[in-house]
């Protein structure tokens, strides 16, 4: 592992208010984390794609089923930057359970 793999699993474990230990068996920080941030991706483009829904398009330059697929890219984008940016705190919230899951499947 590198430096920056580890500095990753310290601040993950200081975000669960946990300390730095050996890890258990098959349990992988990073992997987790990405695992919950891509949850909360799917979860945050869901909601903005009902928030989009109601926007109307502008006749003259935009509707069609191009903007449509469009749309549909933009919101899932959208969604994707919001849980690496921080999110809503879900990705926190799933990394506990998954990292619960993965230290009670090892005992």
């Amino acid at each position: 592992m590198d430096a920056g793999t580890d500095a990753l699993k310290t601040s993950l474990l200081s975000i669960q208010g946990a300390q730095p230990k050996a890890p258990a068996k098959g349990l992988d920080l990073v992997k987790a984390r990405e695992a919950a941030e891509e949850f909360e991706a799917v979860f945050l483009s869901q909601m903005l794609n009902n928030m989009f829904a109601g926007i109307k398009t502008d006749k003259m330059f935009g509707g069609g089923h191009g903007e449509d697929a469009y749309r549909a890219m933009m919101v899932q984008e959208y969604g994707k930057a919001m849980s690496v940016n921080g999110g809503v705190g879900i990705a926190d919230a799933v990394m506990r359970e998954i990292i619960q899951l993965q230290e009670a499947q090892s005992k």
